[in-house]
């Protein structure tokens, strides 16, 4: 412990924010680089539609939450710096992966394995067999997406347990709020940076070179982190300021090194308090990371260089939500609440504001910018929820059980995250065919031989050129989703309350 007794506390602390920001960023960024080059750049060579696009999604969402559980005990057992090196580090190569299902795809299907990145493409190209391109490709990512699951599942959990490590209760919503909102600013550099670079250098080097960042920031973390009493940075001062909950909790030097089993934390109301929270809002977020750009393309017809622009600004609002670790600061400063009240009340607020929803498809038919706009804004409420909601693990959990119920409630959100993205797929090809309209005639009325069939590629475009008038039925899936989007938030705020109506904490 550094026992130096200068009188100013430093403030180390924030430096160790400015680094889980930092990791959260690269995190973001890498999950964001195939929502934004499937559409213009991946699904030409590999013939996919949104089903694909949605079970790999969905997948993903699933690896993630069933890591999620794995990755808090991995977390505990390994302590804060190995476990955060180990995640980063498996989850930068599963992105760099992601470059390689073109070539492996050819070799799988033409036997040509020692071919470039363009080669691959031309390769592939000449198999007649699609069905198989697609199995076999969505296959390989699937795998890449597996990889990248797991290591980015550790990501939280060494996150928040960083921050209970660092922080005093009433200050770790405002350094979550800080460090969550490296999601809104990885997902804001995305799209003014992956679809550019894709472009420019081919989709494979997207993934090669946003996964690289991760590797920088191990070499960072590995000399820069200790635990705050063993810091040379961190002061008495500053020491006394992260510990002054010692009457609420037992010091990280006195706990036992046993941690909590998965059984003890689901005798606790409030572990399904959190975890029922992230089964319903998690999966918000993931659809609004994930969809946003397909809905862009499939609704209003941008290609992913002419999206850059609107979701940087969509992404820009959403950074607003650092408001949402402030607020309950606020609450228990000002007006004397206890940090659990504080934060319900704070969230309950944030849970109004994703309602807004209700209105992006019918104010979309004016512009596309009232769907940025209200997606952004429920977006900044997400993130501001967000915030709060892993903080109350923080408020009423010993700190050696704070990563094993993050990782529940990560587990329970990533479920809520795969049925939403599975759905989500499911419902756009269905709305794609059933709910459209050729010169006023049902789709599949008159083309009645693609109720079983996939459709061919440009079968819009062509059907226009030739002076049909098109209508498609997607916007209407997309309405589905937004309405219950809009909803989520409420819904799980009353049944978090039902379940944790006042502040207690557990002291096991």
């Amino acid at each position: 412990m550094n026992q130096s007794t200068a009188s100013k506390p430093t403030t180390f602390r924030w430096t160790i924010v400015g680094l889980l920001f930092l990791a959260t960023t690269v995190n973001y960024l890498d999950r964001q680089v195939l929502s934004l080059t499937w559409k213009d750049f991946i699904q030409p060579e590999f013939h996919w539609d949104n089903n694909d696009y949605g079970n790999i999604t969905a997948l993903f969402s699933i690896f993630y939450a069933a890591s999620m559980i794995f990755a808090g005990k991995f977390v505990d057992f390994m302590d804060t710096k190995k476990g955060f090196l180990w995640a980063i580090g498996v989850w930068s190569i599963g992105a760099v992966l992601h470059a390689f299902c073109g070539i492996a795809t050819s070799g799988i299907v033409t036997g040509e394995w020692f071919v470039s990145f363009e080669g691959a493409k031309e390769n592939i190209a000449t198999v007649k067999d699609v069905s198989r391109v697609i199995n076999v490709s969505v296959t390989l990512f699937i795998f890449a997406r597996l990889i990248l699951a797991i290591g980015e599942a550790g990501n939280f959990p060494a996150a928040i347990k960083t921050t209970a490590e660092y922080f005093p209760k009433k200050d770790r919503a405002l350094a979550t709020s800080i460090f969550n909102a490296g999601a809104t600013v990885g997902a804001l550099a995305a799209p003014i940076s992956i679809p550019f670079i894709a472009k420019a250098l081919g989709w494979e080097m997207a993934f090669i070179i946003i996964g690289a960042l991760g590797f920088l920031w191990m070499g960072i973390w590995v000399f820069y982190y200790k635990k705050p009493h063993e810091h040379s940075k961190v002061n008495q001062g500053e020491l006394d300021y992260i510990n002054q909950d010692i009457n609420d909790s037992i010091q990280e030097s006195d706990e036992p090194k046993t941690t909590f089993t998965l059984a003890q934390c689901f005798k606790y109301r409030q572990t399904w308090a959190f975890a029922f929270g992230k089964f319903m809002t998690d999966g918000v977020w993931w659809f609004y990371l994930f969809w946003t750009p397909a809905y862009l393309s499939s609704v209003y017809g941008m290609d992913s260089t002419q999206s850059a622009f609107p979701l940087f600004v969509l992404y820009m609002i959403t950074l607003v939500s650092i408001v949402g670790g402030w607020l309950p600061t606020f609450f228990v400063e000002k007006k004397g609440m206890n940090p659990y009240s504080g934060r319900m009340k704070a969230m309950l607020i944030f849970a109004f504001f994703p309602l807004l929803a209700l209105l992006a498809q019918s104010t979309g038919k004016i512009s596309y910018w009232f769907p940025v706009l209200i997606i952004g804004i429920a977006g900044a409420a997400h993130q501001a929820w967000s915030a709060n909601i892993f903080s109350t693990v923080g408020d009423m959990f010993p700190k050696k059980a704070i990563a094993t119920i993050t990782g529940i409630g990560g587990l329970a959100g990533g479920i809520g995250s795969t049925i939403i993205n599975k759905s989500s797929g499911l419902l756009f090809d269905y709305s794609h065919k059933a709910w459209t309209t050729v010169d006023g005639v049902p789709l599949l009325e008159k083309f009645p031989q693609y109720t079983e069939q996939r459709l061919p590629e440009g079968f819009f475009e062509q059907l226009q050129k030739s002076g049909a008038v098109v209508s498609d039925g997607i916007d209407k899936g997309y309405m589905i989703i937004f309405s219950f989007c809009a909803v989520a938030y409420l819904i799980a705020w009353f049944v978090m309350k039902s379940l944790v109506p006042t502040y207690k904490i557990i002291k096991e």
